[in-house]
């Protein structure tokens, strides 16, 4: 079973819809527990290039504008 991305940050982002803590939509946090291990891996590799945009974009890593 492939872990789930979450991290305890759970709040959407209105502009991106994204969630700022794993990066996920609501639809993919939604399809999460019901998915296959298929259907995770394209949601986790999603993730990955959506963590990978924000970096790029925010000169962070990951979420950590959001960490207190």
């Amino acid at each position: 079973m492939i872990q789930s991305p979450c991290i305890n940050i759970c709040k959407m982002d209105a502009a991106s819809g994204l969630c700022v803590g794993c990066f996920r939509t609501i639809d993919e946090i939604t399809v999460w527990s019901r998915g296959d291990d298929t259907t995770r891996t394209r949601i986790l590799a999603a993730v990955a290039c959506r963590r990978l945009e924000n970096e790029l974009e925010t000169g962070r890593p990951d979420n950590e504008q959001h960490r207190s």
